[in-house]
Order: structure tokens, then C-alpha cells, then sequence
């Protein structure tokens, strides 16, 4: 690497709406700036042009919002990777197989503790870039390990959704997650241990039929896609224009399907104050030697 390459503007090059890699430079989908990479980090991947929200790694995401970027991978259970033998232009084993080596995760979630604000939680994150943050058995498998952790340890239950909906390689297996999750989740409230649900770029399908809009506190990221259809196909179907940012963040916020519409650099902060309020004293857990620590 020389000056030439780290300082001297490429020529731009048309980027897919996917999870930002670690490229040198970065075109916002949004207004089409090219973004030195090395900046965007410092913001978060926020565009300091538009401020349009970039997605996140889901890595990234939870260093952002625990407390010192510290905190401890939980073990899930391990389940068939390919229950239905499901093959289309390529078999579904294989297709794990890439975004495996592609992320370094097992599957589209990690479960998480750690302390955000001072108060011991439990975090279930979906990770977009392991095809689409799509919900299989594994996602549902996380959901039910991260609500009876917060059960049994009576800390909060926070659950980040980043996903396009079910996992079609995965057929009925996978819609039977909205049940279970749902289910999951609806104990967690039962035992009087909060759960906060977030909201980013997109939440749509069977997570936001599911557990994704079910929270005490349901928190959205600036100008994210919530919704289950596409705006595309609700059109098509009604025949009709949808109203401005329909299925936006600021939209559902506005019609009280989202309680707080929050700033990337605001979500820890944010967090931290919803936690500190709905717990009346902080919680907290035994180490376990299943878990690792990261930071």
C-alpha cells in the first residue's frame, strides 16, 4: 500500500446494497458519494453527506452498543444444517458453506452478554450479510437460547432484527420459528424481565411478523425499512401509490407501531437509558465457560 492508492480517488464503481465490506472506498447508496472508508468507520457508517444509515456488521454492531465493545459470544445449540436436503441452482449445504467462510459465522445470529448503560443484558443480533439475515432454525434456536438466558438470569432480553424474513431453503421448518420465537419472547415478558426490540435496515417478512414488533420498547434506526411486503409488491397488489416513506422508520413512529426512532450514534446512549428505566436494580449473571470474551 503507497499514498497513490491510499489518498488518489478510484474510479467509481457501482456497489450492491449489501453489508459494507472493508473496501478502501465506499459509494453511498443514497446520494452516490464516494466515501473514504477509513472516515466512515469513525461514524459508524453513517454517510456524512446524507446521513444515510450504511448497513452494519453485525461484529461491528455489538462492539458499537455494549459497553467498551466488551462482551461474551454465547454457544447455541447446534441443529441439521440441511434438514430438507433443498436443492435449487445450488444445493443449500453448499450455500452455507460460502456465507460461512464469507462471514466466520455459523449462521445469521449470535447471542451476546454483556453490559449496556452499566446493566447486565442479553443481546440476539441478526446478521444481514449470512444470506439476507434470513430466519432458519438456527435464528429461531438463538432467539429461544437468548430468552431463556434472560430468564433465568433475570437480565434484559434485547434483540437486534436485520433480516429480509424466513428461510425458503428451510421451507415450513423455517416458518415454525415465527411461532417459536414469538413464544420465546411472550415468556420472557411473563417472567417481568424487559425486552427491547431493535429495529434496522431492513426488518421485514417473518421477523417483523414475529418477534421483531413485539418488544415493551420497540426501537427503530433512522430511516430503516420495517414492514413485511415490499413497498414494490404492496403496490402492485393494491394498485395504488403508497403514501411518502411509507414503511420508514419515521412512519411507523408517526402511526405507533415504533416507540423511538434513534440516530446510529445515538443507539448505545439510547439503550442505556431505556435499560437503567425499565429495571429497577441492575441484573447480573455467572461467567460460564461456554462463553468468550471479545473487545
Amino acid at each position: 500500500m503507497n499514498w497513490l492508492s491510499d489518498f488518489v480517488r478510484p474510479k467509481i464503481k457501482k456497489t450492491a446494497q449489501k453489508e459494507i465490506a472493508d473496501d478502501l472506498w465506499l459509494k453511498c447508496p443514497n446520494c452516490g458519494k464516494l466515501l473514504f472508508s477509513k472516515e466512515l468507520k469513525k461514524t459508524w457508517y453513517v454517510c456524512p453527506e446524507c446521513d444515510y444509515h450504511l448497513r452494519l456488521y453485525l461484529d461491528k454492531r455489538l462492539k458499537m452498543i455494549f459497553d467498551g465493545g466488551v462482551y461474551s459470544s454465547v454457544t447455541l445449540p447446534a441443529i441439521p444444517d440441511d434438514p430438507l436436503k433443498f436443492k435449487d441452482s445450488k444445493k443449500y449445504v453448499d450455500r452455507l458453506k460460502t456465507y460461512r467462510e464469507a462471514t466466520g459465522n455459523r449462521d445469521a445470529i449470535k447471542v451476546a452478554r454483556g453490559s449496556i448503560g452499566g446493566v447486565k443484558c442479553v443481546v440476539a443480533a441478526l446478521d444481514f450479510s449470512f444470506m439476507g439475515g434470513s430466519m432458519g432454525m438456527a435464528v429461531g434456536e438463538g432467539i429461544v437460547k437468548a430468552s431463556e438466558i434472560a430468564i433465568k438470569q433475570k437480565c434484559p432480553l434485547i434483540t437486534v432484527a436485520n433480516s429480509g424474513g424466513a428461510r425458503m431453503q428451510e421451507g415450513i421448518l423455517s416458518l415454525m420459528q415465527m411461532a417459536r420465537t414469538t413464544s420465546a419472547v411472550n415468556r420472557v415478558k411473563e417472567a417481568g424481565v424487559p425486552f427491547i426490540s431493535v429495529m434496522t435496515d431492513p426488518t421485514t417478512g417473518g421477523v417483523s411478523a414475529s418477534f421483531a414488533m413485539l418488544g415493551d420498547i420497540n426501537i427503530a434506526e433512522k430511516g430503516c425499512l420495517i414492514g413485511f411486503a415490499g413497498p414494490r409488491v404492496i403496490e402492485q397488489t393494491i394498485r395504488e401509490k403508497l403514501p411518502e416513506g411509507f414503511q420508514r422508520a419515521e412512519y411507523l413512529q408517526e402511526h405507533g407501531m415504533v416507540d423511538i426512532v434513534v440516530h446510529r450514534s445515538e443507539m448505545k446512549n439510547t439503550l442505556s437509558n431505556v435499560l437503567n428505566i425499565l429495571t429497577a436494580k441492575k441484573s447480573s449473571f455467572d461467567e460460564d465457560k461456554n462463553f468468550k470474551k471479545h473487545g
